[in-house]
């Protein structure tokens, strides 16, 4: 008997085969001309000289109805076939492509690689642009060119702000701007954000700032047997959903010159996060200072195009625990004991180059060529803890004035580096009216690197052992990784078409997979960035993880495009994925600090992990499709939907891969007469049944939820107002973690295990820009 999920893909690719049939069927004289790529308008490309094929645009205008709606930048993808969200803090859920997120993702703003500089990933790439500030999304969800691949196994996600402006020439300069505002009820969240711009036809200066702060959220019920009372002594009512509160501003300063055929550009970024906490992490962020300067140079040639950039970026942040959470820590402590917290610090700087060309070798046949480099450096200390805590959590035997997390600062990543380098090569050919292929090959040389580390003092065997077995081993690491792209995009007719290849490529481990080396059970559980409630320990002896994947998209549609249909069926096998195995310690303290008594088989439970490679497998489906109703005196109605099914094993144990989204669909009815543009959402997910065991990963029952959205556009304003899960309804988010969010979460087990992180109940939203 099949199992229940193969059934499930069953029925998933059924829906499918009727458009392969339909395919088959039909034959086209294409007139699409790719054989000598759009010449580069300097005045308004946003980000590659000539994007490589396959990717998913998102423009202002689509994205424009949900601006209201979210303070999460990653939020704004939440329509792109195969791609879901690892909840997160308020403004910092973790995109996912087809069951691969994170660090497994190359994702880039304002074409910087950006990497998250914290234990718990709290700030990501996408967290230091404010949706307001996005001006197009490009998502690269199948097969990824090696142009814009690279250390990164899942797809790529490149998130750009407004281009540079110019007025033409001999006209008068260019003066304008836009404010606006929103609020939404569930979690008292307000906002603001504001542009200007002067542009003549050769200068332009932009600025542009946002800020949002929201309160905690709460659920459509109890999700709670029990108030839990946080560090400040207060007491949560059974719905409201803990440590998930934020305060954030982003500010971008922005030149640009335009000389004839040459652009260049300079952009300074400054975040300001005064806190951001986490219902699914035992800290919370309450700092995060970011700073950037981002130089790009953009010309056009009787060749071809040429871009270059340069871009570095300081992160200072820090962690403790937020008003919602508490710092006991152990079961001898008296309960009358609050301590005033444990501080956390990390460091961040990233420094990058790249040089991208794109040479026209004929009418038929363009070569895109490039290097990227990237210097990355991390440090990552947590300082003594305050000394009312001095001896409180001795070990047994240890005498209790040198415990507990004292004397000493612990060093979780010391002196970190992590260096690329990468070079490709990239052809893309015309062959005739109906053929268009892509060969692509990179390499990359990624190198890392730690310095000596220490724990809070050198008695308890979890800090002093495991230290001085970690600093007596060799830290460098270089992988020679190699990514390869073939793809072919064939055009049957005017009505339909289909896009299928093979890809290559590899992700190197992050610093923390490799080196966060305590055994000590508190450390662990500061090392997570999924939001399982686990700890996690670092391996170096971590591989490069090597996915091959098998897709191809079939399109559908009318010739104007007023309806279409894509299914898009893949299949990915990862070996060296990085995974995780119960935590066996070494040494009788290192044994029951790290695996403690039944680490290894208990169920019902955290656990504490380490990093290690396994084989993996993925496969799925993604279908999407739109069409028109009607067009009456009532308006133009239409219908849109998708359905995204992912499935993920490991391939040695059998388990479920963590965090897979399950089956999941969102269909839509549209309506627009004259400014008005209003929708009715339904989203449906299944329950969420395979998860993984070795994490005990918890189970979600399935929901669907309705949503209503409407705007209405004039010259100079728009209004938007909606109601989010307008019929209240309770439900848990599949990929959204454990919930952590309050209580004493520096024990492992010492907060209720089996919540899921509860979705938002029902909240009324509304939005008003205005354009000077």
């Amino acid at each position: 008997m099949s199992s229940p999920k193969l059934q499930t893909f069953h029925h998933a690719m059924a829906l499918a085969l009727p458009a392969l049939c339909l395919l088959c069927t039909h034959a086209r004289a294409a007139d699409e001309a790719v054989a000598v790529l759009p010449a580069v308008i300097v005045t308004g490309t946003p980000d590659n000289i000539s994007p490589a094929p396959g990717a998913t645009w998102v423009n202002k205008t689509t994205l424009a109805p949900k601006l209201a709606a979210t303070s999460d930048t990653a939020c704004l993808l939440s329509d792109i076939p195969g791609l879901s969200l690892y909840g997160a803090g308020g403004v910092s859920s973790l995109p996912v492509i087809h069951g691969l997120a994170d660090d497994r993702l190359r994702i880039q703003v304002d074409g910087m690689d950006l990497i998250a500089s914290c234990p718990n990933h709290m700030n990501p790439a996408l967290s230091y642009i404010d949706p307001s500030q996005v001006d197009v999304i490009k998502v690269y969800a199948g097969i990824t060119p090696v142009s814009v691949g690279g250390d990164s196994i899942g797809g790529s996600i490149a998130v750009s702000s407004r281009a540079p402006e110019f007025a033409a020439p001999g006209q008068a300069p260019i003066s304008k701007g836009e404010v606006g505002t929103f609020y939404r009820s569930n979690n008292n969240a307000r906002g603001l954000n504001l542009s200007a711009t002067y542009a003549t036809d050769s200068f332009n200066i932009s600025y542009s700032a946002a800020t949002a702060k929201a309160d905690n959220y709460t659920a459509a019920g109890d999700f709670k047997t029990s108030m839990s009372t946080g560090r400040a002594g207060h007491t949560l009512p059974l719905d409201e959903v803990g440590s998930s509160a934020y305060d954030t501003r982003n500010q971008t300063l922005a030149l640009a010159y335009k000389n004839d055929n040459h652009l260049f550009e300079a952009k300074f970024g400054v975040q300001d996060m005064p806190y951001q906490l986490y219902p699914n992490q035992r800290m919370d962020l309450l700092k995060n200072d970011q700073n950037s300067v981002n130089l790009r140079y953009l010309g056009q040639f009787d060749w071809g195009a040429l871009e270059a950039r340069a871009y570095h970026e300081n992160v200072d942040h820090f962690m403790d625990f937020g008003a919602d959470k508490q710092f006991f820590y152990g079961p001898n402590l008296p309960s009358t004991i609050v301590a005033p917290g444990m501080p956390m610090y990390t460091q961040g700087k990233t420094t990058g180059l790249s040089v991208k060309a794109d040479k026209i070798l004929s009418p038929t046949e363009l070569l895109r060529l490039g290097v990227d480099l990237q210097q990355y450096r991390l440090n990552d200390w947590w300082p003594p803890s305050p000394s009312s805590l001095d001896g409180m959590v001795s070990a047994p035997g240890v005498p209790a004035t040198s415990g507990g997390m004292a004397p000493d600062t612990f060093w979780n990543i010391r002196d970190g580096q992590r260096d690329r380098t990468a070079l490709f090569a990239e052809l893309e050919s015309k062959l005739d009216a109906q053929w268009l292929t892509l060969l692509g090959l990179r390499y990359e040389r990624v190198t890392t690197n730690t310095g000596n580390v220490q724990g809070y003092n050198t008695v308890m065997a979890g800090y002093a052992a495991s230290a001085a077995a970690f600093n007596a081993r060799e830290h460098r690491r270089t992988d020679h990784n190699w990514d390869l792209t073939a793809l072919a995009r064939y055009t049957q007719s005017e009505r339909s078409d289909v896009e299928f290849g093979f890809s290559r490529k590899t992700r190197s481990p992050n610093l923390y997979e490799r080196y966060s080396w305590s055994q000590n059970s508190m450390a662990l559980e500061m090392n997570n960035f999924v939001g399982d409630g686990n700890g996690y320990l670092g391996n170096l002896d971590l591989k490069p993880e090597v996915a091959h994947t098998l897709s191809a998209t079939l399109d559908v549609h009318a010739p104007d495009r007023a309806w279409g249909f894509k299914a898009t069926p893949y299949f990915t096998q990862v070996s060296n994925y990085i995974d995780a195995v119960r935590c066996a310690g070494s040494g009788t303290m290192m044994n029951a600090l790290c695996s403690g008594a039944g680490n290894a088989t208990a169920v019902g439970k955290f656990v504490n992990l380490q990093y290690a490679n396994q084989p993996a497998r993925l496969y799925g489906v993604d279908l999407s499709g739109h069409m028109p109703l009607a067009n009456n005196a009532w308006g133009q109605f239409g219908f849109k939907g998708l359905l995204n099914y992912t499935h993920g094993t490991n391939r040695d144990t059998g388990d479920a891969l963590y965090n897979v989204m399950p089956l999941n669909a969102k269909l839509a009815l549209t309506q627009k007469l004259a400014g008005w543009d209003n929708s009715l959402e339904l989203v449906m997910v299944q329950a969420k049944d395979s998860v993984s065991s070795v994490r005990n990963e918890v189970k979600t029952p399935g929901y669907s939820l309705v949503n209503l959205r409407a705007s209405h556009s004039w010259k100079t304003v728009r209004l938007d107002f909606g109601v989010e899960n307008l019929l209240d309804k309770f439900y848990s988010l599949p990929t959204g973690g454990a919930y952590t969010g309050q209580g004493s979460t520096m024990s492992i087990n010492g907060i209720p295990y089996g919540i899921a992180v509860p979705g938002a109940g029902r909240s009324v939203y509304v939005g008003l820009n205005l354009k000077f």
